[in-house]
């Protein structure tokens, strides 16, 4: 499959200020990201808060830029791009945000907010624009009557389906989805899932899906990245990640995860204290402070991620399991 998405040792850090009398800090919310995404698959980011995701979706759609590393969509270097380059480029990666309703506006009607992206981008044919936007409301699930309502007027798994065919209007490459579904009903949580399911195998679009619910990432998942502290620390494919972890905070995420298959359960791992201020991340392996299984060695040596040796597929950050 072809790459559309590649993200190259990502890193973004922010200048803060402390107080009157101390210095400026750096937060140093991304340390290092590396991943690639095919066309028409799904990689799901997970881990708690604070761990970066959300600082990560503003790098993927341009909100944000890098402050060292490469972001490439279908070949073109984001940060080298010049204003052209890059508002193009911008087409290409769309956004889903966790709120439906604080990110539509609620003085617009729906089909004002689907034509607004090609009005934007060029499209001066008002009657394409309305054309394309019926299209795209009868693609989510929606009906040619919901056009002319406002957000208020619909409950909140239709308000996403809007802002799901919003994020499409414009044909993306790349779809981001930042936690899509936690503001939903249990019961129209896979009513969108199953759309966003149904979208991609229409459109062949990439999912980046970015999210702390690990069964509702079983669900949609081709592969999985799991993050702590600006770091991803596991990555593979969904079933080899969910069936063996090898990454004890991935062990620890997915032993808190409920699960109604009791062969499916395991022990349940509690981490001791909290997450680690990326201000003043700690030496070493960031995750050592909280680590049960932690050595000595894990306080001064950075790990690097790396393949596990076979019949393990994924790509750990973890001296224990790279001892050599």
């Amino acid at each position: 499959m072809t790459v559309v998405l590649t993200a190259d040792n990502l890193h973004r850090h922010y200048a803060v200020r402390r107080g009157l009398f101390a210095g400026p800090a750096t937060v140093r919310a991304l340390a290092g990201v590396s991943f690639s995404v095919e066309a028409g698959r799904t990689l799901a980011v997970v881990g708690e808060s604070g761990c970066g995701k959300s600082t990560l979706a503003r790098l993927l759609t341009m909100i944000e830029l890098p402050t060292e590393g490469r972001l490439l969509i279908d070949g073109a270097d984001v940060v080298a791009a010049d204003a052209t380059l890059r508002r193009q480029l911008r087409r290409a990666v769309q956004i889903v945000f966790q709120n439906p309703y604080g990110s539509l506006n609620p003085r617009q009607t729906v089909g004002d907010a689907l034509m607004e992206p090609l009005l934007v981008n060029g499209d001066k044919d008002a009657a394409h624009r309305e054309h394309a936007a019926r299209d795209m409301l009868r693609q989510v699930g929606l009906r040619d009557e919901h056009f002319s309502r406002y957000p208020h007027m619909f409950s909140g798994g239709q308000r996403q389906r809007v802002a799901i065919a919003r994020a499409l209007m414009l044909k993306p490459r790349v779809l981001v989805l930042d936690e899509p579904v936690s503001a939903l009903d249990v019961s129209i949580r896979a009513q969108v899932l199953n759309l966003l399911v149904d979208l991609q195998q229409a459109l062949g679009v990439a999912y980046v899906f970015i999210s702390h619910d690990l069964g509702v990432v079983r669900h949609v998942a081709d592969d999985v990245a799991v993050m702590y502290l600006g770091r991803i620390v596991e990555q593979g494919p969904r079933e080899q990640v969910f069936a063996e972890p090898q990454h004890p905070y991935t062990q620890a995420l997915l032993s808190a995860t409920p699960t109604v298959d009791a062969k499916a359960r395991r022990q349940r791992i509690i981490l001791q204290g909290e997450l680690p201020s990326p201000i003043r991340p700690p030496s070493g392996c960031a995750f050592h402070t909280r680590c049960p299984e932690a050595v000595a060695r894990c306080s001064t040596e950075t790990p690097e991620l790396l393949p596990m040796k076979a019949p393990a597929t994924q790509r750990v950050s973890c001296l224990l399991r790279h001892p050599g």
